[in-house]
């Protein structure tokens, strides 16, 4: 693993990369708003990803790098994230982008997979709407993706469902909001996935 620093328009992020012997592909991966970089999900879908071939590039945002718990406004995690995606791809010079997290992370790279070029987004524990709070939902900020999505949600998540669309799969796992009771399912769910939309890339 190679920690590296990126300056940003909002303070330094950190990234960490995981990179695989021969990567066909980069899996940029963000935190939640209030967690790390260390959430099971987060470390499961890392080695999985890795073992298939897909360099990893852990995200940890300006706003935790500071030593911040609370988030920093969408637009300067977008902005920074976007940052973070024009200095890797100069590193992984011509290889495929997939964007992707966990909760807030899961949104940032839907928001920012358009300006981005990514080929596929991968969501885990996409909060559709605050608990309790069905009403302020976030799907459009789902639909606005229009490459190949993969969400990845606990059964009883607080926090909702996205409704998937033509080319977005959901698939279902034991648990609620932080997806550790089933890591085996999310894992292999991942693999599958990303081998899947990577292959016509290769």
């Amino acid at each position: 693993m190679t920690a590296i620093p990126i300056e940003t328009a909002y303070g330094p992020a950190r990234v960490y990369l995981h990179c695989a012997e021969e990567g066909v592909a980069v899996l940029m991966l963000g935190h939640g708003a209030g967690g790390g970089l260390g959430a099971k999900d987060l470390v499961e879908v890392t080695r999985a990803a890795q073992a298939a071939g897909v360099h990893v590039a852990l995200v940890e945002q300006p706003y935790r790098v500071a030593g911040r718990r609370a988030p920093a406004p969408a637009n300067q995690l977008d902005t920074a994230w976007l940052t973070v995606a024009d200095e890797l791809s100069e590193r992984f010079d011509g290889l495929p982008f997939v964007f992707g997290g966990r909760s807030s992370g899961a949104r940032v790279a839907c928001r920012t997979a358009a300006a981005g070029q990514a080929v596929a987004v991968l969501c885990l524990a996409f909060p559709e709407h605050p608990p309790g709070k069905p009403e302020k939902s976030r799907q459009p900020e789902f639909d606005a993706v229009e490459v190949p999505t993969l969400v990845i949600q606990g059964e009883r998540d607080p926090f909702g469902r996205p409704k998937p669309g033509p080319h977005q799969e959901l698939v279902l796992v034991d648990g609620d909001h932080n997806l550790g009771k089933d890591l085996e399912k999310v894992s292999r769910a991942a693999t599958e996935w990303l081998s899947r939309v990577l292959r016509p890339l290769a």
